[in-house]
């Protein structure tokens, strides 16, 4: 499924080089082939905000229906931003506004960070809410990223998340408990997932709620569920979308934090994610931080993470199945919406029980 370079978004000639798919628009205008436009709301800070960008892009790009697609990424007003990410925005993403008028097939909502215990004080929640409502009644299908599943879940369906008592990161084991949904066509019943919160929706709740829960971990760890039609909705507390070095990018910021002094106890490393010989790897170098710091070691002379070795021996076992999901994604909203941009359903589409699940 190439998607098309239809604007000045960097991330579009990056990913080129990087040997995806990516079509030229002038290519794509003389190709007689059927258009999906998709939305990507982007809420994550400014450090993660291009690195998210691409991993979402990169999942829907590897889809392999036959059809020209148009990611059109865009955020909220209210989230802070420093100079250099607001320029790139200003230069780069569209406006709501615009993306209302013109119409989406389907909308992905990343995740974000939050300063805070309550969801509701956040500056993206209201903003959200607005977004979403909009969605419900004009898109076909929204796929909802972490936070933002936590967040949707709460203003909609009146699920709070739950703190945990330790964070939960690390790759976990997962199995499908709706196996024959069309979401999971072509995934294995039990797959990994990565994780990375402080939160948690459990699948208890999400069918006290009424949705359909999909996949869940073997621990209870709820990672798929949808609206209860099946499709309208989307809900991720996982990351498919996470390359091989997400989750090690996330420790060196954790264990640089140590390091400064800025944490008191060192952080744990990533759970069923490294491998033997980089488990050994970051334990003698976490040893040399702890002796540096005991030591009184200013910062300029701490032990430098060695984060391009370790990238060498870290494995994905997520990727496949995540490709699937998206590619199955895309190719519901294919067959169900109409051809004509923000009009969510083909005529004879149920909108109850679009998928006809029953």
């Amino acid at each position: 499924m190439p998607i098309v370079a239809h604007s000045s978004l960097p991330s579009f000639g990056e990913l080129r080089a990087q040997g995806e798919q990516i079509l030229g628009l002038d290519e794509a205008l003389h190709q007689d082939i059927r258009e999906l436009h998709i939305g990507l709301l982007n809420l994550m800070p400014d450090k993660a905000l291009r690195a998210t960008e691409q991993q979402f892009m990169r999942l829907v790009g590897s889809a392999n229906q036959i059809v020209q697609l148009y990611v059109h990424p865009f955020t909220v007003p209210g989230l802070p931003r420093g100079p250099e990410a607001q320029a790139y925005l200003d230069a780069h993403y569209e406006r709501f506004e615009d993306l209302q008028r013109d119409g989406l097939d389907g909308l992905i909502v990343t995740g974000a960070n939050v300063t805070g215990v309550a969801l509701a004080d956040e500056p993206f929640y209201e903003p959200l809410a607005e977004v979403m409502a909009w969605a419900q009644e004009h898109v076909t299908s929204t796929l909802c990223s972490c936070l933002a599943t936590h967040a949707l879940l709460e203003r909609f369906h009146g699920v709070r998340r739950r703190r945990l008592a330790a964070k939960r990161w690390g790759v976990y084991v997962h199995r499908a408990v709706e196996p024959t949904h069309p979401l999971l066509r072509g995934t294995n019943t039990r797959f990994d997932v990565p994780h990375s919160r402080w939160h948690e929706v459990t699948g208890a709740q999400a069918r006290d709620a009424g949705l359909r829960v999909l996949v869940e971990s073997l621990e209870g760890d709820l990672h798929l569920a949808t609206s209860a039609d099946g499709i309208r909705t989307v809900y991720l507390q996982g990351h498919p979308e996470y390359d091989a070095v997400s989750l090690l990018k996330e420790y060196r910021r954790e264990l640089d934090r140590y390091a400064a002094g800025e944490l008191d106890a060192i952080p744990p490393t990533p759970e069923q994610y490294l491998s033997p010989e980089a488990a050994r790897r970051v334990h003698d170098h976490v040893e040399a931080v702890v002796r540096a710091r005991e030591g009184g070691t200013d910062k300029a002379s701490l032990p430098a993470f060695p984060e391009a070795e370790l990238a060498a021996m870290v494995d994905t076992t997520w990727t496949d199945t995540g490709r699937a999901l998206f590619n199955n994604w895309l190719g519901l909203i294919y067959r169900l919406t109409d051809v004509t941009r923000g009009v969510p359903f083909m005529p004879g589409v149920d909108p109850e029980d679009p998928l006809g699940l029953g």
